[in-house]
């Protein structure tokens, strides 16, 4: 069974047209919201024509693009190489734009550990530990991201199936616990660099990991014999 999570509300909306360094430019409506379980400022950003993406789903037609995107200020905003964020949130909007959906953008900075944390986790890192590996010396989770908020976002705009852009299948295994149907996994592109190199590894390790538990776990539901029937 589904998780059940707290119904949430929007709380205004509003356009805001968005240009990025490299020139490109697009429109977007971001939507905020009241009631979501962890407190935080998340926002929903409509991208090309969400509108009419939500229509065709509504029809039976193909669900929309939807990429949930944790907050990264060093990589969003600052532009750094040490991780792919920034690109990948470039990317995101662009593609999204093209068939309409949305956006996700998730107030979770370092895998949930904060900012702070991250830039501590960065310098083991920079001491030869992993990027999970350097969350856990710091006494925390290899990776504490929550998709709970995503989940409820979806539900309150109306998209209760979804074409998930992301390389990470946790992603989409949270999302269908809580009752988001994933349709579909788009993978994102590979933004390599010297100074991320060994986080990608990391990551791309971390993902068929994750995948082939998911398997060992179906495959073992799959041998359990059916129970008699009580008569």
């Amino acid at each position: 069974m589904p998780e059940e999570l707290p119904v949430a509300t929007v709380r205004t909306q509003v356009t805001v047209p968005l240009a990025f360094p490299d020139g490109y430019a697009t429109t977007v409506r971001v939507f905020t919201f009241k009631g979501l379980v962890d407190g935080r400022e998340h926002l929903a950003l409509g991208v090309g024509d969400w509108a009419g993406a939500l229509d065709r789903l509504a029809a039976g037609g193909e669900p929309p693009l939807v990429r949930p995107h944790s907050e990264c200020l060093t990589g969003d905003v600052f532009g750094s190489q040490r991780c792919d964020c920034g690109p990948q949130l470039r990317e995101a909007v662009q593609r999204i734009a093209e068939t309409g959906g949305f956006l996700l953008y998730l107030r979770q900075e370092g895998r949930g550990i904060g900012l702070y944390a991250k830039l501590d986790a960065y310098a083991l890192q920079d001491a030869g530990l992993d990027t999970f590996q350097a969350n856990v010396a710091l006494g925390r989770g290899e990776d504490e991201r929550d998709y709970s908020v995503a989940a409820q976002m979806l539900a309150t705009l109306g998209v209760p199936r979804i074409r998930l852009l992301s390389n990470n299948p946790d992603k989409a295994e949270q999302l269908t616990r809580m009752g988001v149907a994933v349709a579909e996994r788009v993978p994102t592109g590979i933004y390599l660099s010297p100074a991320n190199a060994d986080y990608l590894a990391a990551k791309a390790a971390k993902a068929a990991e994750t995948e082939a538990a998911e398997a060992e776990t179906e495959a073992a539901a799959e041998r359990v014999p059916d129970r008699p029937v009580a008569r």
